[in-house]
């Protein structure tokens, strides 16, 4: 695993990425990581990181992870089948980072685990999906 990502490989952000502010900060075969800054517009009422964050970034890290060619010309995606997320605790820090892991799958889909902690590695929240990727890229 590297910790850079050939700027070649990064996509356009998407309408979501820019209003959340998350970024994709390593990418490698069967593995990503994403970084959430904490903003006051991503709290909830309680002054917490709401909870779709927390299932946002492990979504975008998994969907990722397994989706990785390293080939500029040769992009892949992919839809998300099934996603579970489960709350363990409160962030401290001031930055959410989940790290995903492709566990398996076939020529059709794609199975992944992740991990939201925070800056301080405090775990926040676990997940695990299943993937379809689309055909075409």
């Amino acid at each position: 695993m590297t910790d850079e990502i050939d700027p070649a490989l990064l996509e356009a952000p998407s309408a979501l990425q820019t209003h959340l502010g998350y970024q994709l900060t390593r990418w490698s075969t069967d593995f990503a990581r994403v970084e959430l800054p904490l903003t006051p517009q991503l709290m909830n009422r309680q002054g917490l990181p709401h909870g779709g964050m927390h299932a946002t970034l492990l979504d975008t890290a998994m969907g990722f992870c397994g989706c990785y060619t390293g080939d500029p010309g040769r992009s892949q995606m992919a839809l998300t089948l099934s996603l579970t997320v489960n709350y363990l605790g409160q962030a401290k820090g001031a930055v959410l980072i989940a790290e995903a892991r492709r566990t398996g799958g076939g020529k059709s889909t794609f199975f992944a685990e992740a991990t939201v902690l925070d800056d301080r590695d405090t775990l926040i929240a676990t997940g695990t999906g299943v993937f379809r990727y689309r055909r075409g890229g």
